[in-house]
């Protein structure tokens, strides 16, 4: 438990996002690959001492930018496990770099969610995929699920270290540092249950289709073809359905394990 609350108690700032939807943007990064905003029922936000407990720009720019870097390490553990493995693909692709430049798509980084903010749309995006030839990789079926999990479990390792950095650091910390703080580890661990979800082409895919019966397995490695035969409409696709379907069970998901690790 936290030896003093902060300021900005976890309730008042990740809380609502999940059960009274105050946020009026909430920003979900997930890998593969994505970058999807959407728009949560505005209501009247409530001052809270010292510091703001909403997205204003003192939080959102540095929340983006943890974000932004969380997406390419995201993307870097994916190629180094699967270099790890024996497959250098990534590798002599120059995507192991936290330079966020080889990991930006033109069309799904920036033109399609430029088109969205000026639409006032949901904001809907990518970045590219790391390269890996799935014939390289030793340990067949499990290789690939370790591949998969690689950027998923990168996001749940900061997810921690910003939960507990909140948890045993508090009372040295200012409520402005806390704030990003809570903001950062509970999108990380959003963008990897979101990204562990098994449908195609998420993360979770590789890891199912590991589980599964050789049978299914194939079946299910046929529809995975057909999601990445559609480009970026099978991801739109996929995002959508995570908005309107998966978004509730997720999100409180996130709430619950993330009220843990910060001993809320």
């Amino acid at each position: 438990m936290l030896a003093q609350k902060p300021a900005c108690e976890f309730d008042q700032i990740f809380g609502r996002i999940v059960r009274e939807g105050e946020v009026g943007r909430l920003f979900i990064l997930g890998i593969p690959k994505a970058l999807s905003f959407w728009h949560f029922k505005t209501v009247p936000r409530v001052p809270l001492p010292v510091h703001y407990c909403g997205m204003d720009p003192v939080v959102l720019i540095p929340v983006f930018t943890i974000v932004i870097f969380s997406i390419i390490l995201h993307e870097i553990a994916h190629g180094y496990m699967a270099d790890m493995l024996g497959d250098p693909t990534a590798r002599y692709a120059g995507r192991l770099t936290l330079n966020p430049l080889p990991h930006i798509d033109l069309f799904g980084s920036i033109i399609l969610p430029g088109l969205m903010a000026l639409t006032s749309g949901p904001l809907i995006g990518w970045a590219k995929p790391v390269p890996y030839n799935p014939f390289n990789i030793r340990t067949g079926k499990w290789g690939e699920a370790l591949v998969g999990f690689a950027g998923p479990g990168v996001n749940i390792l900061l997810a921690i270290f910003f939960g507990l950095m909140v948890r045993f650091f508090a009372p040295e910390l200012s409520s402005l540092t806390i704030t990003i703080l809570y903001y950062a580890g509970a999108y990380n661990l959003l963008l990897a249950f979101l990204n562990l979800i098994p449908i195609p082409p998420l993360d979770g895919s590789k890891i199912l289709k590991a589980i599964l019966p050789y049978p299914l397995a194939r079946s299910y490695a046929n529809l995975e073809s057909i999601t990445y035969a559609l480009g970026p409409f099978g991801l739109i696709g996929v995002l959508l359905l995570f908005i309107y379907v998966f978004s509730g069970p997720v999100s409180k998901l996130v709430f619950s394990v993330f009220s843990f690790i910060v001993g809320a």
